[in-house]
C-alpha cells in the first residue's frame, strides 16, 4: 500500500477567484449535488443553515479537510480506543483527510466531548464497545488501528486484571475482526515491554529484548503489551494478516487524561493551582516526551508503509529528568498565568523500586524507514497542553468522579 500523496484541493483554482461568501455558495451547491446523487433525495439550502455565513461554513470547515484524497484512496478505518487521548487525535486526522472513520470505545476512560466534532458527521460511527468482546462490522474495513487500552499508572494499581485481559483478549478480537475483513491492522504497542532498562541499555532500540518484572504493579502494562505484540506475530504468520507494531514512548499534549496519575499531567496541575511538585526519588530518573501530533504523523507514516519488519519506536530522542520537566512545565504555566503565576514548590518522596529510571528511545529505524522523527519543540507543546488544561480544568466530564482523591497515588509515568 502507497503512501497517500499531498494534494491541492480540488476546487483551489476556481476558489483563488472567489471571495470567502462565494466560496461558501459554490462548496454550498456542489455539495448539495454530490447528496443528492447519493441519496437519491432533493436537499435544498435549508439543509446547510440560513446562510453562507453561519452554520455552512462551518459545516464546510468540519466536511471538508485541507485537501481530499481522490475517492479511490478514501478508506474505512476502524480506531479502537477512539475517545481517549491519542485515538481522539488520530480521528481528527483522518476525518479531515476524508476517510470514514469506525470510532470504537467503551468510554471507560475516554471522554465524548473528545468526538464531538464529529458526532453527526456522514463518515463517522461511533460504537460503545469494549474491545474484550469480539466486533463484527459489516461492510469493508481497510485500516485498524487499535490503540485501545489504558497505561494509567493508578489503573495498573486498581484494574489490573482489566488492563491484563485488554491487552491480551482486546488484540484477539481485533485482529479476528482484520483477518475477516482482510484488513491492514496497526497495534499501539508501549516502551513498557522494555521494563527495567539499566544505563547501558540507554537508549533502548527495538532489539533490546527487555527487563521486566512480571509480579509487581506495572506488569499488567507492560506484560499484556508484550502478549499482544506476539499476537500479531502470530496472526501474521498464520493467518496472513498485515501486522503494524509502534512501540510508543511516553506522549503529551491536549486532552490527557487530567487524572491518570501520570507525571506531565499531574504537574500541570501542581503548577496551575500553586501546590508543591511531588517528585519520587531524587529526581534524576529520566523520560523522553514527545508530543501528540508527533505520535499521530508516526502511526499515520507506519499504517501506510510497506515495513513488517517488526515493532518500531516511537518517541523524542531527546531525555528529561523530573526536575527538568518541572522546570519546562512551570516555564509554560507562567506564560499563561502571567501576573497570577506563584512559584512552586518541590517535595521529594521515597523513590519505588520498580520504577523505571530512564526511557529513552532509540528511533533510528523510523527514520531509516519512514523518514520521521520529531518536529514540535518540548517547550511549544507544554504550552499548548497547559493552556488547554489552564480552559479544562474546571470542566466535571475530565474527572473521575467515582475515584476518592485521597485514592490516587503520587505521580507517575
Amino acid at each position: 500500500m502507497s503512501k497517500q500523496p499531498d494534494m491541492e484541493h480540488p476546487f483551489n483554482e476556481q476558489f483563488e477567484q472567489m471571495g470567502l461568501d462565494a466560496r461558501a455558495r459554490f462548496m454550498q451547491n456542489h455539495l448539495c449535488n454530490v447528496m443528492h446523487e447519493l441519496q437519491g433525495s432533493t436537499l435544498g439550502i435549508d439543509n446547510f443553515g440560513e446562510n453562507p455565513d453561519g452554520s455552512l461554513k462551518e459545516h464546510l470547515k468540519r466536511s471538508y479537510g485541507d485537501w481530499l484524497p481522490p475517492y479511490s484512496t478514501r478508506m474505512r478505518i476502524v480506531v479502537t480506543g477512539a475517545a481517549g487521548f491519542v485515538g481522539s487525535h488520530l480521528v481528527d486526522f483522518l476525518m479531515k483527510r476524508g476517510h470514514t472513520v469506525i470510532a470504537i470505545d467503551n468510554f471507560s476512560t475516554g471522554y465524548h466531548m473528545n468526538l464531538l466534532d464529529w458526532m453527526d458527521h456522514r463518515n463517522f460511527e461511533l460504537h460503545t464497545h469494549d474491545v474484550r468482546n469480539p466486533l463484527n462490522i459489516k461492510g469493508k474495513v481497510d485500516q485498524i488501528f487499535h490503540l485501545a487500552g489504558s497505561a494509567s499508572p493508578d489503573e495498573c494499581i486498581s484494574d489490573p486484571i482489566s488492563i491484563l485481559t485488554t491487552c491480551f483478549q482486546g488484540t484477539i478480537n481485533m485482529l479476528e475482526l482484520a483477518r475477516r475483513c482482510n484488513a491492514r491492522f496497526l497495534l499501539a504497542s508501549s516502551c513498557g515491554i522494555y521494563g527495567f532498562p539499566l544505563w547501558h541499555h540507554n537508549p533502548q532500540s527495538e532489539n533490546f529484548l527487555g527487563n521486566v518484572k512480571t509480579f509487581g504493579r506495572r506488569a499488567c502494562h507492560d506484560e499484556g503489551k508484550r502478549a499482544a505484540e506476539s499476537l500479531c506475530y502470530a496472526y501474521a504468520k498464520q493467518h496472513n494478516v498485515e501486522v503494524r507494531i509502534a512501540r510508543v514512548f511516553n506522549t503529551f499534549g491536549p486532552r490527557m487524561r487530567i487524572d491518570d496519575g501520570r507525571v506531565v499531567s499531574t504537574f500541570i496541575l501542581q503548577c496551575l493551582r500553586g501546590e508543591c511538585f511531588t517528585i519520587k526519588g531524587d529526581g534524576n530518573s529520566s523520560r523522553s516526551l514527545m508530543y501528540i501530533s508527533d505520535l499521530i504523523d508516526g502511526l499515520i507514516e507506519l499504517m501506510l508503509s510497506d515495513y513488517t519488519g517488526g515493532p518500531m519506536n516511537f518517541g523524542k530522542q531527546e531525555e528529561y529528568n523530573m526536575i527538568e520537566v518541572t522546570e519546562i512545565v512551570t516555564r509554560a504555566v507562567k506564560k499563561v498565568q502571567g501576573d497570577k503565576f506563584r512559584p512552586t514548590p518541590t517535595s521529594f518522596l521515597p523513590a519505588r523500586t520498580d520504577d523505571p529510571l530512564m526511557r529513552h528511545p532509540d528511533c533510528t529505524l523510523a527514520k531509516e524507514q519512514l523518514g520521521w522523527s520529531t518536529k514540535v519543540d518540548i517547550d511549544e507543546g507544554m504550552l499548548e497542553t497547559v493552556e488547554w488544561f489552564a480552559a479544562m480544568e474546571e470542566e466535571d466530564w475530565l474527572y473521575d468522579t467515582e475515584e476518592e482523591e485521597e485514592g490516587k497515588s503520587p505521580p507517575d509515568i
